[in-house]
């Protein structure tokens, strides 16, 4: 098992809820058999199951692995209303349950709301604490209520790419999960972002845990297995992430709306065609370098020595995704689970 004191960092895979709890169960399940440190699971109610549903679930289900949100919004749901809900899930997995935070994406455009501003969650994370340690709450500044049964402790991580948020998370969150990719350009420029927000707040930097989010493939033809990444690379682009792209040397221009694929590029439904759409700006080679510079594709080895190189950089835990929304992620937990995570645990050469 990988985590804190050795050569590499906490190693989670991120299974979407989407099937009924019960099926998914079995997946977390088989992920915790086979030595992952811990299961995210998305939020989105037009796409998924409920997530905290499936976390009740899986908390019942399973004895070891950490269970966390990648993530949960405060915009569709009240402050207040996740408060709730993480300390029901908390209680029956104590000290396994990570609350992960973010704007919302693809919760919110799908019903016409809007992202989260910094502001927003500022106040929202200040909120869901206080409520979790039993703590009164002005509401509206009209009345003050507190969670009956609270449930301190509950590690609140906040998800970031921008700069304000990065810093917010550093000056606020108990964690950050970082969705800039393995890319140590990119990687280099968010984490600074995290320290800036960490010192100007008086906290210990060293002392927050660092989640670094990438598309995973155990793969010996990474040119072949990038071109599927080719909607998440032009979704990147898109949403104001070019700046990011190019410092990794991929120029790309992909325009503000892209017609044809519902609800939205990451999550297409139709993945087979959303890559064909997005080959109109993303080429194979700039596929190809995406996949080598942000995310994690390689021969298992080669994962191995990017997992521990990545510790070495400060990164405390991995967030693995695969290639898809509407399937769970078999493939990729028995490829990392058979022969990445064994080779994690042997102790690294002298």
């Amino acid at each position: 098992m990988t985590g804190a004191g050795t050569t590499a960092p906490r190693v989670g895979i991120r299974i979407p809820p989407c099937d009924r709890a019960d099926r998914v169960v079995e997946t977390v399940r088989r992920a915790e058999e086979l030595g992952f440190d811990e299961v995210w699971f998305p939020d989105s109610q037009l796409l998924w199951r409920d997530v905290f549903t499936t976390l009740t679930a899986a908390a019942l289900g399973t004895g070891r692995i950490g269970l966390g949100t990648a993530v949960t919004n405060l915009a569709t749901r009240h402050p207040a209303v996740v408060a709730s809900a993480a300390r029901s899930v908390a209680e029956l997995a104590p000290g396994r349950f990570t609350l992960g935070l973010g704007v919302g994406n693809s919760s919110v455009g799908p019903i016409g709301l809007r992202q989260s501003t910094s502001a927003s969650m500022r106040e929202g994370i200040g909120m869901l604490r206080a409520l979790l340690d039993g703590q009164e709450w002005e509401f509206e500044g009209k009345v003050r209520s507190r969670l009956r049964d609270p449930q301190p402790g509950v590690p609140l991580h906040l998800a970031a790419s921008g700069p304000k948020n990065l810093r917010l998370a550093g000056e606020v969150a108990d964690g950050v999960i970082l969705l800039s990719g393995v890319s140590p350009a990119t990687l280099a420029s968010a984490t600074a972002r995290v320290r800036e927000g960490a010192e100007a707040a008086g906290r210990a930097y060293g002392a927050i845990p660092l989640t670094v989010s990438a598309f995973c493939a155990v793969t010996d033809d990474v040119e072949s297995a990038a071109r599927r990444l080719k909607p998440v690379c032009a979704s990147i682009a898109q949403n104001g992430g070019a700046p990011f792209l190019a410092l990794a040397g991929i120029e790309v221009d992909v325009p503000a709306t892209v017609e044809g694929v519902y609800p939205d590029l990451v999550h297409a439904e139709d993945w087979d065609k959303a890559v064909e759409i997005c080959s109109a700006w993303i080429s194979d080679a700039a596929a190809l370098r995406f996949a080598e510079e942000f995310c994690l594709f390689g021969t298992a080895e080669q994962l191995t020595q990017r997992l521990r190189a990545l510790h070495a950089a400060g990164v405390t835990g991995v967030l693995l995704q695969h290639v898809g929304s509407y399937h769970p992620p078999t493939d990729l937990i028995e490829a990392v689970g058979s022969s990445v995570l064994p080779a994690l645990a042997l102790p690294r050469p002298a």
